[in-house]
């Protein structure tokens, strides 16, 4: 369910994207193509937010639950990498 969820939206944002290259390519008011810079920007935050969701949910929680110590450890670097790449 959730990756056809995601896919459509990817899909959508896929659609965000080819409207802002038209817009360039039209010559539109930058404030205007700024402003759907912003959308596809929003967007895909939004995107990034059910993946990480996801990512807990299901391979974080593996992980954990697998009571495998080299799991954890590893799990918990990784969520530190992600959590400093992509929220500073």
């Amino acid at each position: 369910m959730s990756k056809e969820k995601n896919l459509k939206r990817l899909k959508r944002i896929e659609g965000q994207v080819r409207g802002i290259h038209r817009m360039i390519e039209q010559d539109r008011y930058c404030a205007e193509v700024l402003v759907q810079i912003a959308s596809v920007q929003q967007a895909l935050r939004g995107l990034s937010k059910q993946v990480m969701q996801g990512h807990l949910e299901h391979c974080v929680a593996a992980a954990f639950a697998s009571r495998d110590p080299a799991k954890s450890v590893a799990m918990q670097k990784e969520l530190l990498e992600l959590i400093y790449k992509y929220s500073l």
